[in-house]
């Protein structure tokens, strides 16, 4: 068939290239660096896209849209966020091309047609946004704005790999403006809340809510709350973060407006996102050696029935039961796929199903049909049960909410798992190389200290978790004081 899949233990980085692959979730394109979403990967994001969606206008959020293309000048404006993208950032220099005189048939780029200012290709949308809120607050009764973008971003990167780490990706982008400091940190950690209730009850994956140390904050943010899972391998993956802007944009864009007494004050910002490296990060957490497992709440296809059958007469027989039954999932709100496609065996079709991560399989032959009976297949357990045709719809439905509660504790007790806890450096780079995961350690709180650490053992500090208990310690690797632990871990 041609699906055979590399096992996590042989190599866990093309164990994932090959279930995205084969998966049919993504494909390489001919752009370097950048992939084509394929239609099954477009529904699994679709299905994600719409939850959120939901979720944001729920928190009182509009959606709206700005350009792809930021003028180089605004781009600068805030300087720390400029600097902070600058290496990533694709420019466009000129609008126009033109038949290459000494190159028949062949295009070259029209020296006359160059711009009059560099467009940068958004990498984040602070810059134009902030530029356009300037014509939108006057006033304290102009605000909040709270808005939310989907769009694609494009970040140049050197090192790529499909849906974690490519030169475009699609994303969401809120971008929040607020009267007040107490306003923009409420949002910012409200919208930190949604992502982690998505990511747990929809993508049924555990993760820890924290604070980004300083080095490891959004450039242009006064601070940035984040949501850290834990991938198979032991490393970790930031699975979104939301991002308290201060009044940086706002003074960098001249935003300004008359609060209640009349005063003139600069605005409050917040900016958050999560992005398709949600789908790398179900895939890694979840999958086994067979292919995909989705969690049934965001699962393209949540039940697939595949009949068993020799003849016209008895595919007609079972038809008759099956498109009964697909019309009572599809009425309570399950997405059901009847694969009675005569180009493959049933064993064929059970592989691809498996591979796919398909939640239930549901397979139906003529002995079925005289006993009442139908087979059914969970892909997380893969335990097949022969269940009775009464009432199967409802079975099907209880079964769907058990498999999103199973998935989800056993990445939790996973993620439990993979948690340590150290005061000596030693040990720490043991852990690193041996168990992986996430390591509770002291820090003296120095961006020299934290370079270091990252330099000698290749672990970063993932967050400062929220609640975060104060505890006297001295730091892994300077033996300085420190005040709490935080949480290292090699990462995506």
């Amino acid at each position: 068939m041609g699906k055979e899949i590399t096992s996590r233990e042989q190599d866990y980085s093309q164990w994932y290239n090959d279930l995205v692959i084969k998966g049919n979730l993504a494909d390489y394109s001919a752009v370097r660096g950048c992939m084509v979403i394929k239609p099954y990967g477009f529904a699994l994001w679709e299905n994600m896209r719409d939850v959120l969606d939901r979720m944001f206008k729920d928190t009182g959020h509009q959606n709206a849209y700005f350009p792809l293309f930021v003028p180089k000048s605004l781009f600068e404006a805030e300087e720390k966020n400029a600097e902070g993208f600058a290496k990533e950032c694709a420019v466009v220099t000129h609008y126009r091309l033109k038949a290459d005189p000494n190159n028949k048939g062949k295009l070259m780029v029209d020296p006359e047609a160059k711009l009059e200012e560099e467009l940068v290709v958004r990498p984040t949308s602070e810059a134009i946004i902030w530029n356009t809120y300037k014509g939108w607050i006057q006033s304290y009764r102009d605000l909040p704005i709270l808005v939310n973008q989907w769009a694609n971003v494009v970040r140049w990167e050197m090192r790529t790999r499909l849906f974690l780490r490519t030169a475009e990706f699609l994303w969401q982008e809120g971008h929040t403006a607020h009267a007040t400091a107490a306003e923009a940190i409420a949002e910012t950690r409200q919208m930190l809340d949604v992502y982690a209730d998505f990511v747990e009850n929809w993508m049924a994956l555990p993760v820890i809510k924290g604070v980004k140390s300083p080095n490891e904050r959004f450039a242009g943010a006064e601070d940035t709350y984040c949501i850290e899972a834990m991938m198979q391998d032991g490393k970790a993956l930031q699975a979104g973060t939301s991002h308290f802007l201060g009044q940086n944009f706002a003074k960098a864009f001249d935003v300004k407006f008359s609060d209640k007494e009349n005063k003139l004050d600069y605005v409050w910002a917040t900016s958050w996102g999560v992005s398709t490296r949600l789908i790398g990060a179900l895939v890694m957490a979840h999958s086994d050696d067979d292919g995909l497992i989705f969690p049934p709440r965001i699962a393209p296809i949540q039940v697939v029935i595949v009949p068993i059958y020799k003849g016209d007469e008895q595919k007609t027989q079972i038809d008759e039961k099956v498109l009964a039954i697909v019309k009572n999932l599809k009425a309570m709100g399950i997405s059901v796929k009847y694969d009675d496609s005569d180009n493959a065996r049933p064993g064929w079709k059970f592989a691809e199903y498996e591979l796919k991560g398909v939640p239930v399989r549901m397979a139906i032959g003529a002995r079925d049909l005289q006993n009442n009976v139908v087979e059914i297949a969970r892909r997380d357990t893969k335990e097949k049960t022969s269940v009775s045709m009464d009432g199967i719809e409802s079975y099907i439905k209880t079964l769907l909410d058990t498999i999103q509660t199973s998935m989800y504790n056993k990445a939790k007790q996973f993620q439990q798992e993979k948690i340590s806890q150290t005061d000596s450096w030693d040990e720490f780079i043991q852990l690193l190389d041996t168990k992986a995961g996430f390591i509770s350690a002291h820090w003296d709180g120095t961006a020299e200290t934290e370079d270091k650490i990252k330099e000698l053992s290749k672990a970063t500090i993932r967050c400062i978790p929220l609640n975060n208990p104060l505890e006297d310690g001295k730091c892994i690797l300077t033996g300085n004081p420190s005040t709490q632990r935080v949480l290292f871990a090699r990462a995506y």
